[in-house]
């Protein structure tokens, strides 16, 4: 672990932003023309996969690549999630109620509360 702050989110959530009007501007597009429209397409079972190999890949990036590499693939993770939460009919807005309602709350206590 380093001691290096994950920082302002600013520019991150600018981006998010950025990223969630594209993805939804091309999720009407011809899947032959857009990268986003063809993962749609496919659905959410193909777009969980998509993301399953990504964090897999970010995992590695982690554990044996630089920063740079590491930064490339949340970032591509992040647009996976976010093409699979569109593939799903799920909002940022729900995804962003989801987190406040855990805000205070203990990982560890959030993670004993749910249903086993």
């Amino acid at each position: 672990m380093t001691d290096t702050p994950l920082g302002n989110a600013h520019a991150l959530v600018d981006m998010m932003g950025y990223l969630a009007m594209t993805i939804d501007d091309r999720a009407g597009d011809a899947p032959d023309n857009s990268y986003t429209a063809k993962l749609l397409a496919k659905g959410a079972l193909h777009c969980g996969k998509k993301i399953a190999e990504e964090g897999a890949e970010l995992a590695l990036a982690l554990a044996a690549q630089g920063k740079t590499e590491a930064a490339s693939e949340a970032a591509d993770l992040i647009y996976h999630i976010m093409v699979g939460l569109r593939s799903k009919g799920v909002s940022l807005d729900e995804v962003s109620d989801a987190l406040r309602k855990r805000q205070g709350i203990s990982g560890l206590d959030e993670k004993a509360s749910r249903p086993k």
